[in-house]
């Protein structure tokens, strides 16, 4: 047995921060003294030495505590996955080292041409010039269009980090831009979705006008209830009939990512609520996903499942078999699309998951708190795996 004082010395970890391990329930004493102090055999040093493991891998203390309490939790497996994860860290961390050298010893190691995205907006403005009625089209006016322009060249640098991360060069991200924009079926999808979208809020359809004025007169009306099911209904047969992308053998799918817009996107929402009423998006979400019954894409039902238990591993080969049916699916909806995503998508989507914040909190408000970054590092470790 040791005492709280000797761990402390053995482990580097302070006594004030054992004592607060006891308090949470995260590491109990093995037992007390009858002056109350604190002892711990060889199980509870195997115990805190995975703590410390997770630790080292950025977990928080009452996400390690899931862990090692799980009745399920097995120690010889942990420790195999502690030890791909803390390869991988120690791959990025080699990596950061050795451009740190190079820039210290005062090796080029970047060249600034990287970051020019003249090409990337000729190919903008090319596409104006000869496609003036699709650029209305999709974008509503020529200004709009422009707008956006601007907008990638008043955060550039963020542009082309992003284009060099996913694309491995401005050069291909330009060439994979003109191949994406006279791209007449994604052209079309993404028109029809934004259509769509600006008509729920414009007034450019009567019909939707009024069938979505009837639906919001009284957010507190229960959505499952036959009055309000039987405007969603109307909503729905409108949207099938009027508009291209939501008929078809694959339409239910993109109405499905339009009531996941109403539930969880953040500036969608505002832009509802703004027009028809606070909590109005979410009530018209709620209807309409109430409406399209059991139906879930398989995308969607693939993620739920990646993020049913946050207490796995990322790295653990049942996770894994799900990233790879995610990566599969993901690309046949690409295939089918003639969509080129880039040579690093994945890998940008795994940064994605665990840096950015609007991302995250998406993800996290979906699929629950710390599902964004469990994603993430699920991603990587996939990416690094198959490198």
């Amino acid at each position: 047995m040791r005492t709280v004082k000797q761990v402390s010395n053995l482990t580097g970890i302070s006594v004030r921060m054992l004592h607060h391990y006891d308090k949470i329930g995260l590491l109990k004493p093995t037992k007390l003294t009858e002056a109350s102090y604190r002892l711990y055999d060889d199980e509870a040093l195997e115990t805190l030495q995975q703590i410390l493991f997770f630790k080292e891998l950025d977990f928080q203390l009452n996400e390690i505590k899931d862990f090692i309490t799980n009745p399920h939790f097995d120690k010889m497996k942990a420790l195999e996955n502690h030890k791909k994860l803390i390869v991988l860290k120690r791959d990025r961390l080699n990596g950061l080292i050795e451009l740190i050298n190079n820039t210290l010893e005062g090796a080029n190691t970047m060249s600034f041409n990287e970051f020019d995205m003249t090409e990337y907006y000729n190919i903008l403005e090319e596409f104006k010039k000869e496609n003036t009625d699709k650029v209305i089209k999709m974008w509503g006016s020529i200004d709009k269009y422009d707008e956006i322009i601007s907008k990638v060249k008043s955060e550039e640098e963020k542009f082309a980090t992003m284009a060099i991360k996913q694309y491995g060069s401005i050069e291909k991200y330009a060439k994979a831009l003109k191949e994406n924009l006279n791209n007449s079926l994604m052209l079309t999808k993404a028109e029809e979705m934004d259509r769509f979208k600006k008509d729920c809020l414009s007034d450019n359809n009567p019909k939707l006008k009024e069938l979505y004025k009837r639906l919001t007169t009284d957010l507190s009306k229960d959505i499952s209830s036959k009055e309000i099911q039987q405007i969603v209904t109307g909503i729905t047969n409108i949207a099938k009939d009027n508009y291209e992308i939501f008929s078809g053998d694959v339409g239910d799918s993109y109405w499905h990512t339009m009531v996941q817009l109403y539930l969880v996107f953040p500036d969608w929402i505002e832009e509802v609520d703004k027009k028809y009423g606070s909590g109005a998006s979410k009530f018209i979400g709620k209807a309409l996903k109430w409406n399209l019954g059991d139906y879930e894409p398989k995308l969607e039902t693939l993620y739920k499942k990646l993020t049913a238990d946050l207490s796995k591993f990322p790295s653990s080969d049942e996770i894994q078999e799900i990233i790879l049916e995610i990566v599969e699916e993901t690309q046949k909806q690409h295939d089918c699309l003639k969509v080129d995503i880039g040579e690093n998508y994945w890998s940008y989507q795994a940064e994605q998951y665990c840096s950015d914040t609007n991302l995250i909190k998406v993800i996290d408000n979906k699929y629950g708190s710390g599902a964004s970054k469990f994603i993430g590092e699920a991603l990587e470790f996939y990416v690094k795996s198959n490198d």
